[in-house]
């Protein structure tokens, strides 16, 4: 490995929380096939890979990386005149719209809104990218972009070729897909629709000694266990198709939405005027990226100008100021919302919130909130480890960890183990972070 150069970025420029050590080498692959060869020849030289999408759901030691850190500059978004699906048949009321992994998930939203599409609308202000978008399954006020994912071409890290999933494929559950999963030791194979022979799989090809098979990803309090792909999947999103419909209105499926817009769970509503509640609804819970980190030299260029000029503008207006928003530098919701056995969640207080869900193996499960059990745990809102920390939870969240300036990963540790702990000890419960975590101990 090259040794570290003083022109590369530190995972503080590239994530949304503004932590994380010195990158040894920092690649952005402006085709598809630089992409490729990129992530082949870090796997044939036994480099660590980081595939980084909008950095908002990761958290990064301060030691140095030494590794590559890939971020997909391809943002590219086409409407497809094909009329099959991996389901069948496109119906005359839905398109099929293809995105490059490295386009920004919220450019990706508002553009299909403007193109008068429907089923992304929901997921307006989530940080990242249209790659990360389905290897973390995001999903916010009513939607998941499960629900609207035809096809994912990835790259295979074990087999050395090129694979397109169908949505049974991703096997999707809650901020979980079998991408996500492939980080896991013994994670389970998905098998994919087709591959493509566009990109031929040399004699040599790199196959990494990793069992695959059917075992368990995960101890029993759901601590994951890494294998030798971690910390990317064994499957890169090289390109995701979308399934939408033509449709300039949406559906409420969230009362706190429907509320806002003084509707009612199931109403229709314009998308456009569903996409300015949600960004209401996120700027007031500092759920949103800081817009100013797009004009960080190692940002320039990732989000749509126009649409970064709108958020700069939101933002202030918002605040009340031209300044960053602590608040904001976060990597969003830090903790997953427990699913529980019924018997475990028969032990929370009757107020607690309870939602019927099913755990990964699809059995019967209870989903409560991580926001209840943290508050009522006795962390508030601006909940930080002794005076002066430099990291806090939110003052608008109890949800979001913040960086509340010159905060390093140490920090962000510190506090989410001081929440960690106190949930278990007040309610039994172990709260398992949702950002992908890298060089720290906290799981």
């Amino acid at each position: 490995m090259a040794p570290m150069s003083s022109t590369n970025p530190s995972f503080s420029d590239l994530t949304t929380i503004g932590v994380g050590g010195r990158i040894a080498r920092f690649v952005e692959p402006r085709s598809r096939e630089a992409m490729i060869d990129t992530l082949r020849e870090a796997d044939r030289t036994g480099s660590r890979l980081c595939v980084l999408g909008g950095g908002s759901n990761l958290l990064v030691s301060d030691e140095a990386f030494d590794g590559v850190v890939v971020r997909d500059a391809r943002r590219t978004i086409e409407v497809l005149e094909t009329r099959v699906s991996t389901a069948g048949p496109v119906h005359d009321d839905t398109i099929q719209v293809r995105a490059q992994a490295g386009c920004h998930w919220d450019d990706f939203v508002s553009r299909c809104i403007a193109m008068g599409l429907a089923g992304v609308e929901g997921l307006s202000g989530i940080p990242g990218t249209v790659g990360a978008s389905v290897v973390q399954n995001i999903g916010a006020y009513g939607q998941e972009v499960s629900t609207s994912v035809d096809e994912v071409e990835v790259w295979d890290r074990l087999e050395n070729r090129v694979a397109r999933m169908s949505r049974a494929d991703m096997r999707f559950g809650y901020r979980v897909s079998a991408l996500k999963r492939s980080m896991l030791a013994g994670a389970a194979t998905p098998s994919p629709t087709s591959t493509s022979a566009s990109v031929p799989v040399p004699s040599s090809a790199c196959a990494p000694d990793v069992a695959v098979g059917e075992a368990g990803h995960a101890d029993h309090a759901g601590r994951p266990d890494y294998n030798r792909f971690f910390p990317s999947p064994r499957y890169i999103v090289l390109s995701v198709t979308f399934l939408l419909r033509r449709d300039v209105q949406g559906v409420l499926g969230y009362g706190q939405l429907a509320s806002a817009l003084h509707a009612e769970v199931g109403d229709r509503m314009p998308t456009a005027a569903i996409r300015a509640a949600v960004l209401a609804v996120r700027a007031a819970k500092g759920m949103l990226e800081d817009a100013h980190r797009y004009e960080q030299p190692f940002m320039r260029g990732v989000v749509d100008e126009s649409n970064l000029r709108a958020a700069v503008s939101a933002q202030s207006a918002c605040t009340g100021s031209d300044g960053p928003d602590y608040d904001r530098h976060s990597c969003g919701s830090f903790f997953m919302n427990p699913v529980l056995t019924p018997d475990e969640a028969a032990t929370l207080p009757p107020q607690a919130p309870r939602f019927p869900a099913r755990d990964d193996a699809g059995r019967e499960a209870v989903k409560t909130s991580a926001a209840w059990l943290i508050d009522h745990a006795g962390f508030h809102k601006g909940f930080s480890v002794g005076s002066g920390a430099t990291a806090s939870l939110s003052t608008r969240h109890t949800l979001a960890l913040t960086n509340r300036g010159g905060a390093r990963a140490a920090d962000v540790e510190r506090l989410a183990r001081a929440v960690q702990e106190g949930v278990q000890a007040r309610f039994g419960v172990h709260l398992v972070p949702e950002p992908v975590v890298v060089g720290l101990a906290l799981a």
